[in-house]
């Protein structure tokens, strides 16, 4: 008894310190695999209902299945659906309405049996009360609408049912539904959850303020007959707006904003002619019945043309004007002929305004090209706005003002073969006459009209100035001229004019034009009576950036009277937040600013409450609520609270000079729990400026080009990015002299193994980095992707994804040249790594797959085959079908395995992979991969 005595006392002594010491031990973490990608999910929907009460987001992973959590922000109420996609909410903030899908494993596995695509699982409909929290799923649904400006109503098409009994003609049978037949459509009182049910429908669409549903039906052949219809919700009477044939077609169901008008393209002909002859049919309330408003026949259209249907018609915001499309009838192929008796040659004619391969990109939005007519609905008369001559046509925001915009760029079209910003020659149109004035020619830079299209405005590159041209007068005039500052971007070094800073919009009435320099914001008169004015003050001073946050979607013009909400960005500090301005203050007044990186997401339509997302290199853009003064901040989301088991890192901006003494910046990611005084392997990792994303979220997932900055600084890398600053005729030197030294400055600092520095760059910085290989031995291994090796022959190549010639790009673009190859062949033979192969010395991973659209894969062919004759050790990746990069997320993950394999070879020593030793032959690809380890290596 003494001994057990003796026990229990001990027991008791020994497990409160056991516990203690158990409470204190730190929780270990791990370092981050690629096996972790599954765990991360992504915020990609949010929003607010309308007062701001309830909040409705998805967590996603990238594969698998993901939910929509419903949340209260008052009570903190969660309801979760999984698989949730095609999220609307209701006008009125009570219901949210959403597609369910299937589980992607059950998916996945019915596809492995090869079952029909009829016979797979179809999505479901799911309906959420904000107020019941209660939600009612509907099976087999294929689509949804909802009124945009009013709640209470829902439509969705059933696939439920396989067949419904048609009576028509003579016989009882049943008629299959289907795209062609159409689909039964329910249509549910949201409150009462009451339906009704229309059969055979094809298209629908509610009116935006609810009060009426548009039907086009193909009937049921028993009293429902094929045609248009017009739903009441008032008194819950349908009528038929147009009766059609079984063999009529309808498409593009278009109602005007009080959902009094209706328009919509018919083809009646009941034949199976190859040329059809659409016609354009118009309703309006208190007619009895739809009519139709134009055919190839009415005055106006051009001789010979047709009412397009590849052209939805819209109305005017006040309904007094009726757009639609035209087209030449279309070139048909002779039916007569066998597909071996047909001619397939392309005739490339050295003054084609477009080049071939660019054509063959267009053709099919070429053939389906519609010039824009409008008809005067209270004349009935129709005037054709749009020509082959002046093809672009821009109309005001509402379509009152009588006067639009025309750009033609057939003269310039040349151009774009080394010059792709082209040139544009500007009308002003009559809408009420189709007549055409010009008013500006040569314009590098696109025009749009103002809101109310008083003016025509757009910004010149060639002398960074904002012009307006008002319609009215015809007077042109430069806004910014004899302003201090540039309104082009001031950090441009490619060897063409620079882009503008943008357009924060228009103030009521259209009496100031709000444009961005780098730093502030200008108020402009575009009458010209008035001076220019800097209505922030003291961005520039701060070297602080402002820019107006939209907060209401529909918002045409900006009241300058009222509180603007501005974002702000620091470019010492890069710190973000936001701030606030009023007129009678000036200077804008700091709401929040934070070493973090924000988006303004939204604001509740009838509260004053934000949305926006906060971002850290260590902290996810989770979603944060607040009042309009970032008063009452808190976050609401947690969507990665796994990121706290694994090892992650922290950011940081350093600074170094260039070889010629240009002061630049970069970020330095470091492991979590960073030894100064150990000795680190690192990574180069760039492309042209990441300096001011140094506060940018990296969440594990398997990314299609570049090292993982996440993945690698918790597997104990450093990574750094520099910025880079380009000197016309000199892209490689440049992106030596500013990658160099930065490397060179971390060194010095003790913490850096100078013989275990490895670069990495894809596309663009993929050419740099072969082109660094060529002229140091400072870099242990180097993944280079997508590179353009010979500047000679990639100067002649095409883009194939657009149908661009490339000279555009060492011309006047992002290659920097600055010259043809004609004027002076040396810069493309200096630059390009390919005559200086012999150079190289540092082991090189190439990933040029055979689809890329961007560079032409056999650049990095031509890289690879001079470093295999040079017996230099390089591997090529080449992810056969892909793009400029790997998109099946299999293929993003294996590349990202198998260099991460390569970098852990070179620069920690670790075994290497089969594939880096023997290779992957072609009998074996798909087969086996090669990423085990090799056995003592």
């Amino acid at each position: 008894m003494k001994r057990l005595f003796i026990g229990l006392m001990l027991v008791c002594l020994v497990l409160p310190a056991f516990a203690q010491r158990k409470a204190q031990t730190p929780l270990v973490k791990k370092p981050l695999t690629h096996a972790a990608y599954d765990e991360w999910k992504s915020i990609t929907f949010q929003q607010l209902t309308m007062d701001g009460k309830n909040l409705a987001y998805t967590l996603n992973p990238e594969d698998g299945d993901g939910k929509l959590v419903f949340q209260n922000l008052e009570r903190n109420q969660v309801t979760e659906v999984s698989r949730a996609g095609s999220i609307q909410l209701t006008e009125d903030g009570r219901h949210a309405v959403f597609l369910i899908k299937a589980q992607k494993d059950s998916l996945t596995q019915l596809r492995r049996l090869k079952k029909k695509k009829e016979d797979m699982p179809k999505d479901s409909l799911g309906i959420f009360d904000f107020q019941s929290r209660q939600i009612l799923k509907i099976p087999q649904v294929k689509s949804f609408k909802i009124p945009k400006k009013a709640g209470g109503w829902m439509a969705y098409l059933s696939e439920a049912l396989g067949e419904i009994e048609d009576n028509g003609e003579n016989d009882t049978k049943t008629k299959k539904i289907s795209d062609e037949n159409g689909y039964p459509l329910v249509l549910m009182n949201l409150q009462d959850k009451s339906e009704l049910k229309f059969d055979y429908v094809k298209d629908y669409v509610f009116t935006g303020n609810g009060n009426a549903l548009v039907i086009y039906s193909t009937g049921n052949g028993n009293g429902f007959e094929p045609g248009i219809y017009w739903h009441d919700m008032s008194n819950g009477q349908t009528k038929h707006l147009y009766r059609a044939h079984i063999k009529h077609k309808f498409k593009f169901l278009s109602l005007d904003d009080p959902g009094e008008q209706l328009a919509f393209v018919a083809d009646l002909d009941t034949t199976k002619a190859l040329i059809r002859e659409p016609k354009l049919m118009y309703w309006k309330k208190g007619m009895e019945a739809a009519e139709q408003i134009a055919d190839e026949k009415t005055a106006g259209i051009p001789e010979n043309w047709l009412v397009s249907d590849n052209f939805s018609p819209y109305f005017s915001k006040d309904g007094a004007r009726l757009f639609l499309g035209t087209n030449p009838p279309p070139i048909l192929q002779d039916t007569t002929l066998l597909s071996e008796e047909m001619v397939q040659v392309e005739v490339w004619h050295w003054q084609d305004d477009y080049i071939y391969p660019e054509q063959n990109v267009r053709a099919d939005s070429e053939r389906k090209r519609s010039y824009l007519a409008v008809i005067d609905l209270a004349k009935r008369q129709l005037v054709q706005v749009g020509s082959p001559e002046i093809s672009e046509i821009r109309i005001d925001e509402e379509g009152k003002a009588d006067m639009a915009l025309g750009m033609d760029d057939r003269t310039y079209r040349m151009m774009r073969t080394w010059d792709i910003s082209a040139y544009n020659d500007l009308y002003a149109i009559d809408l009420n006459t189709g007549s055409s004035q010009l008013i500006a020619a040569e314009v590098k830079g696109m025009a749009r009209l103002s809101p109310d299209g008083g003016y025509a405005y757009w910004y010149s590159s060639p002398d960074t100035a904002w012009y307006v041209h008002e319609l009215a007068s015809g007077r042109t005039a430069n806004l910014t001229e004899g302003i201090d500052v540039s309104f082009g971007n001031e950090l441009t070094d490619v060897p063409d004019f620079p882009s503008p800073y943008g357009l924060a919009g228009w103030s009521k009435g259209e009496e100031f034009m709000l444009v961005y320099d780098r730093y502030d914001i200008w108020q402009l008169d575009p009458k010209g009576e008035k001076a220019a004015v800097r209505i922030t003050q003291n961005g520039r001073e701060n070297q602080r950036v402002y820019r107006y946050e939209k907060l209401d979607p529909e918002e045409r013009t900006i009241d300058l009277s009222a509180e603007l909400l501005l974002s702000v960005f620091e470019e010492g500090s890069k710190d973000a937040g936001f701030a606030r301005w009023k007129m009678a203050k000036g200077s804008p007044e700091m709401l929040l600013k934070t070493a973090n990186r924000y988006n303004l997401l939204q604001k509740a339509q009838a509260a004053d409450v934000l949305l926006y997302s906060r971002e850290s290199f260590q902290e996810f853009p989770d979603l944060h609520v607040a009042d309009m003064r970032f008063g009452k901040t808190k976050k609401v989301t947690q969507a990665n609270p796994q990121q706290g088991s694994y090892l992650w890192g922290t950011a940081e901006i350093v600074k170094w000079n260039s070889l010629d003494n240009i002061p630049l910046e970069g970020i330095l990611y470091k492991p979590e729990n960073f030894d100064p005084n150990k000795k680190y392997p690192m990574v180069v990792v760039y492309y042209e400026r990441f300096s001011n994303t140094v506060h940018q979220h990296h969440k594990p997932e398997p990314i299609r080009s570049l090292v993982h900055r996440t993945m690698y600084v918790s597997n104990d890398y450093l990574i750094f990015v520099p910025d880079i600053v380009y000197q016309t005729g000199y892209p490689g030197e440049s992106a030596f002299n500013c990658i160099i030294p930065g490397v060179s400055s971390l060194i010095a600092k003790g913490f850096v193994d100078k013989d275990r520095v490895g670069i990495q760059g894809h596309s663009w910085s993929g050419y740099q980095t072969a082109y660094i290989l060529t002229r140091t031995n400072m870099f242990r291994a180097a993944e280079a992707g997508a590179i353009v090796a010979n500047m000679t022959s990639a100067y002649g190549g095409i883009r194939w994804q657009s149908g661009l010639a490339r000279m555009f790009q060492y011309e006047k673009a992002q290659s920097r040249l600055g010259v043809s190859l004609w004027e002076n062949p040396l810069p493309y033979i200096e630059n390009s790594p390919l005559f200086f192969a012999n150079k190289i010395e540092t082991p090189m991973l190439l990933l040029h797959n055979d689809a890329d659209g961007a560079v032409p894969w056999y650049q990095g062919i031509e890289m690879y085959l001079a470093m295999r004759r040079l017996n230099k050790p390089t591997w090529m990746l080449n992810y056969n079908g892909e793009p400029h990069w790997p998109v099946k997320r299999e293929n993003r993950i294996d590349f990202q395995t198998r260099m991460m394999q390569f970098f852990d070879h070179y620069l920690k020593g670790a075994p290497m992979p089969q594939w880096m030793e023997k290779g992957v032959p072609a009998v074996e690809k798909g087969i086996l991969q090669g990423l085990e380890l090799v056995e003592g290596d």
